[in-house]
């Protein structure tokens, strides 16, 4: 399927009365894609995207066609909306531990590549932490630097291990032994 079709599937899906933030609508969308701006269309339609829940058929033709546009980032950001569409969302405020506090070194790469885990509050039958792991999305930064603060998402690699969490609980980002960062939750929503 070529990109245009992509984008003209995806903004079928999008309700044409949905406005983004700056007033654009899926009007505006097929103003771009008649002038071939395929890569503003594609932006355009993720933002209306973080305005409602749209279904993972909507992510699924954005990814595709950022992928054929070459657009890694905008890739990568689509089939993660899709994955929260389809197993839940977990937002949080993510605030990394100095390297003088025993944090990490680097900075948290912001794309989904990291796989850290998590004190999510399960424990082992010897009352240890039973950590989960889960992949890390920085939202609207490169990457997150160390000793710093961000919004986040997390998609859990066993998302009903996670099903428990509300908005406001505190959980614990690990590298190993010591903890490396704390996140407040925002939001926790359930798959759909």
């Amino acid at each position: 399927m070529d990109v245009l079709a992509l984008l003209k599937s995806a903004s079928l899906l999008a309700a044409e009365e949905t406005a983004s933030e700056n007033d654009l609508t899926v009007d505006d969308v097929w103003e771009y894609l008649a002038r071939d701006e395929w890569d503003v269309a594609l932006g355009l339609l993720e933002e209306l995207g973080d305005v409602r829940s749209l279904p993972a058929a909507f992510w699924a033709s954005m990814a595709a066609a950022a992928e054929e546009l070459r657009l890694e980032r905008s890739a990568a950001w689509c089939h993660w909306r899709e994955g929260e569409t389809r197993y839940g969302l977990i937002r949080a405020d993510l605030t990394l531990r100095a390297p003088a506090d025993g944090g990490r070194r680097l900075p948290v790469p912001g794309a989904g590549d990291l796989r850290p885990m998590w004190d999510i509050g399960h424990r082992t039958p010897t009352g240890e932490p039973a950590y989960a792991v889960a992949r890390l999305w920085v939202e609207n930064l490169p990457a997150l630097e160390p000793g710093g603060r961000a919004p986040v998402r997390l998609a859990p690699l066993t998302p009903e291990l996670w099903r428990h969490l509300r908005p406001g609980q505190v959980i614990t980002l690990h590298e190993g032994r010591p903890m490396v960062g704390t996140a407040v939750l925002l939001e926790v929503g359930p798959p759909g």
